[in-house]
């Protein structure tokens, strides 16, 4: 029974494995026919869906070649209008060219024709030039003869001839323009003295035109000052000159151009500092004081000079005015001392000759007194000195001998010419003007040297300490005219080889002398 149980159970498992297998068959089928389906409907889709995308490409596609077909016709339709424009401008350019061309062959005739007659006219100006030629040597066959010289002699001759015209009209020329050239000269040489004494300071400036003060402490310099500047305004409205303090220790400045008032400056405020007491009314009473004091020693000085040469009865002013030299100096040597000195040479030279040898001292002793107003006046210290000599009744021959000293006039007076070579002789003296023998020496024979070099010049004297120079030339070997080129060339010799202060004044003197014996 068991067995049976079994056995229905074993064909219950076959079976029921048959029936399961036979389901999933069919159920596998189904999933098959439907995966399959399913398939088929993707397939389907995905056709459609290219089929649509086909359409699509293909429309755009047409439509994009239907943009690049008009604008290739828009290209070709505006590459058509450029063409026909530039064939329309070629057009008339190749007018242009065949107008320029029958031009061009009208001016190719007519160029053409001109060098036929220009041609024609050469070979007659030749035929004229070897018939021109012809009739030159003829003639200078007829003048060769005719002055019996060669063409080379007549040729030197005319050289000769044109060069000594040349040389004429240049000593005319600079004769005729003389005067024009001193007026400019003038008038450049002021501006350039203008602007080199702005420009340059020497010490020797400084120490004719300024003075120092010590003062004991920096102190002092404020009280010098004094509150908002009003002391050194009073002391500097007093004295007419200028007061500089700066940042030197123990010292202040006076400056200004005339030695009177700068001494008068000095002496104040050295007396105002050692008073200690310094405000304007004191500075006017110190200022007052010692211009007193001053105009006291300038008459001292005045009177002690003209006692020392023995000159008597001069003015009080004019003794006022000679002891105010004492504090001017020219060249660094003092102008009274000067004075002195030429006074004394023109007394003995006076003497010597038979003249009047008191009236020379005088006329010495005064021949600079201008010097002493020339700051105050206009005009040089000759003019000035002989107006003064004469407002205060001194002779003429005093008067004259101020005026003249510098051979600036025509001399009226010899004493003039005593009282001129006694100045030159002071101040051309070795040693009075601070230069050295030996400097002195070698610049005079320097000018000489280079005057003589010039054709013409038969001696040279340099003078007046070689400020001049007196050249004296030949008269039948020059003219006027080649003295005036010899002057001109002699100075310019001078700029350009020597150097030197001031200036050179050079002469030239032509004269002939001719001499007879009477028996």
């Amino acid at each position: 029974m068991n067995t049976t149980i079994a056995f229905y159970c074993l064909i219950s498992l076959i079976a029921g494995s048959g029936i399961t297998f036979g389901l999933f068959k069919a159920n596998d089928k189904k999933r098959t026919e439907k995966a399959n389906e399913e398939a088929e409907r993707l397939l389907a889709a995905a056709r459609a869906n290219a089929e649509t995308h086909r359409a699509e490409l293909l429309l755009a596609a047409k439509e994009s070649a239907l943009n690049v077909k008009a604008s290739a016709d828009e290209e070709l339709a505006a590459g058509r209008k450029t063409l026909l424009i530039r064939e329309q401008k070629l057009d008339r350019r190749d007018e242009q060219l065949h107008q320029q061309e029958d031009s061009l062959r009208k001016a190719q005739r007519g160029l053409e024709s001109s060098q036929t007659r220009l041609a024609t006219q050469m070979k007659g100006v030749s035929d004229q030039r070897v018939m021109l030629e012809k009739k030159l040597k003829e003639q200078q066959t007829i003048l060769e003869t005719a002055s019996g010289m060669s063409r080379a002699e007549a040729t030197e001759k005319l050289m000769a001839s044109l060069e000594q015209d040349l040389e004429h009209e240049r000593g005319s020329v600079l004769l005729k323009h003389k005067k024009k050239m001193a007026d400019l000269v003038n008038a450049q040489a002021r501006e350039i003295l203008l602007t080199a004494i702005q420009r340059y300071s020497s010490a020797h400036t400084a120490e004719s035109t300024t003075s120092t003060v010590d003062v004991p402490t920096d102190d002092m310099k404020g009280r010098i000052i004094g509150r908002e500047g009003r002391n050194i305004r009073a002391f500097e409205k007093a004295t007419g000159v200028d007061v500089i303090i700066d940042d030197t220790p123990g010292v202040v400045i006076v400056s200004g151009f005339d030695p009177v008032r700068r001494e008068i400056a000095r002496q104040s405020l050295g007396a105002l500092i050692a008073d200690g007491r310094i405000h304007p009314s004191k500075i006017e009473e110190v200022v007052e004081e010692t211009t007193k004091k001053i105009d006291g020693f300038i008459m001292q000085k005045g009177r002690e000079a003209a006692d020392e040469v023995n000159v008597p009865g001069l003015h009080d002013k004019i003794i006022h005015m000679l002891g105010r030299l004492h504090f001017r100096t020219s060249y660094s040597q003092n102008v009274l001392r000067h004075s002195v000195e030429v006074a004394f040479i023109s007394g003995l030279v006076a003497e010597m000759i038979g003249m009047d040898g008191d009236l020379a001292r005088r006329c010495g002793l005064l021949h600079d007194i201008g010097k002493a107003a020339d700051h105050e006046l206009e005009g040089g210290h000759p003019k000035i000195g002989a107006d003064l000599l004469r407002r205060h009744s001194e002779g003429p021959e005093v008067v004259h001998a101020a005026l003249g000293h510098h051979d600036e006039i025509v001399t009226e007076h010899p004493y003039t010419m005593l009282v001129a070579t006694a100045d030159a002789c002071s101040a051309s003296r070795p040693g009075a003007r601070r230069e050295s023998l030996e400097r002195y020496v070698k610049r005079m024979e320097e000018l000489e040297s280079i005057a003589n070099r010039f054709d013409g010049v038969r001696q040279a004297f340099a003078i007046s300490a070689g400020r001049e120079l007196r050249v004296i030339v030949a008269s039948e070997k020059t003219t006027d005219e080649q003295a005036a080129s010899i002057c001109h060339d002699i100075a310019k010799a001078f700029e350009s080889e020597l150097t030197y202060p001031g200036e050179i004044k050079v002469t030239v003197v032509r004269e002939a002398r001719f001499m007879a014996t009477a028996k």
